[in-house]
């Protein structure tokens, strides 16, 4: 019996991943990967690197990208707060290109979001704070990098801040609309 269920998202290759916890009064203990039970649902992945980053309230970081030949598949966790994670399609060969995910993820929920290749990534912290984690099949390559701007009007993200509470990085503000943007995959 796997120990990870999948739940499908109406985009092609985006999951969102259920792992169980065995609890008692001492705490619990969760499996939060095995790429054995994940190969079984068809996800054979290879990840490379992990990534963690810690944010106060309102800091929203992305809609990041890395282009071909080392464009990335995350599965991403929050081990502690509480984000909305949002990701943009931008394979334009798929019926879903252009379209945004958001996903409230929290440490409590113990999700994550397997995002695939070909997907703008962004998260905003919703709680005082948070910790996230995340793994990557291929490694950062800066010079391959790429962005989407977080407020778009044709992307229509509700990030649940006021831009006025919103913490964003100078990079993240110059990123073009998507129209503007280039990228391969």
């Amino acid at each position: 019996m796997s120990k990870v269920k999948l739940i499908e998202t109406g985009f092609d290759d985006l999951f969102i991943i259920e792992t169980f916890k065995i609890g008692d009064s001492r705490g619990y203990f969760s499996e939060t990967y095995n790429y054995r039970d994940l190969k079984v649902l068809g996800i054979d992945i290879q990840f490379v690197q992990d990534n963690q980053s810690k944010s106060a309230r309102g800091v929203m970081r992305g809609l990041h990208y890395q282009n071909a030949p080392h464009a990335q598949t995350k599965m991403v966790r929050v081990i502690s707060g509480t984000i909305l994670d949002v990701v943009v399609d931008l394979r334009i060969d798929k019926s879903t290109f252009g379209r945004s995910f958001e996903l409230e993820m929290s440490a409590e929920k113990g999700q994550q979001f397997l995002v695939p290749k070909g997907f703008a990534h962004s998260f905003i912290v919703l709680s005082e704070s948070a910790e996230i984690l995340y793994k990557t099949d291929d490694f950062h390559y800066p010079e391959l990098e790429g962005g989407i701007c977080y407020n778009d009007p044709a992307l229509s993200i509700d990030w649940r801040l006021p831009e006025s509470e919103m913490i964003i990085s100078d990079r993240d503000r110059k990123h073009p609309k998507l129209a503007e943007a280039q990228f391969n995959f």
